[in-house]
């Protein structure tokens, strides 16, 4: 009876430490993806009040409207961390930040969405979209004089959800790669989200600058 009680003992330690074991690790993977992407935020909110300092003295009008947009956005993009967010969520924040960069660009500026009805209820990670669209603005767009367009893709296909952002490039910004401070760090966040199920590809394509990605499709 003593033999048997230490063996229950110890198999019950075990389990009590493989339990402490695998909540560390998920802790330490969600400490892990808050600082990924709490890296963004600075980041577009610098390029977005850069983007209103501009309009005040020639459009303060537009710099008003501005401000409110921008205030819509952080509300939208500031929530509690793990909370989960759908492609719809994650289309509105695009959908704000390129209003604001609108004003600023004017016709030169152009999207084209092709979103799939489909895909809008999947879940899909907080603040994935909106730093490639506006590396798409700020490495493309905002650099050519005649502008360009934009296209943005959500399609949920054999059960992933695939994106695809595509923008034109000038030649000098095609050569030297641009910025891929945000690309890498969507790539980190993929990776520690769902391993080796995520997929991201990204390079220069005729004319311009492709990126590519997919996850394992789940509704939200």
């Amino acid at each position: 009876l003593l033999l048997a009680a230490v063996l229950v003992l110890a198999v019950l330690r075990y389990f009590y430490l493989q339990q402490q074991l695998r909540l560390r690790e998920r802790l330490a993977l969600r400490a892990r993806i808050d600082s990924l992407q709490s890296r963004i935020r600075p980041h577009f909110l610098f390029n977005t009040l850069n983007s209103i300092a501009s309009l005040i003295a020639s459009r303060p009008q537009a710099a008003e409207e501005a401000v409110e947009d921008l205030a819509e956005l952080l509300r939208a993009s500031i929530r509690e961390p793990g909370e989960q967010a759908t492609v719809a969520d994650e289309l509105r924040l695009c959908e704000l930040y390129l209003e604001i960069e609108k004003l600023r660009l004017g016709e030169r500026l152009r999207i084209d969405w092709q979103v799939q009805e489909q895909a809008r209820d999947q879940a899909m990670p907080r603040l994935l979209l909106q730093p490639l669209v506006e590396n798409a603005v700020y490495h493309g767009i905002a650099q050519l004089p005649q502008g360009g367009s934009i296209r943005l893709a959500v399609q949920l296909i054999s059960r992933r959800v695939t994106v695809t952002v595509e923008n034109p490039l000038p030649e000098s910004a095609r050569e030297s790669g641009g910025n891929q401070m945000a690309q890498e760090n969507i790539a980190q966040r993929l990776q520690a989200e769902y391993g080796s199920d995520a997929r991201l590809q990204a390079g220069p394509v005729s004319g311009g600058y492709r990126v590519e990605l997919s996850y394992p499709a789940e509704p939200a």
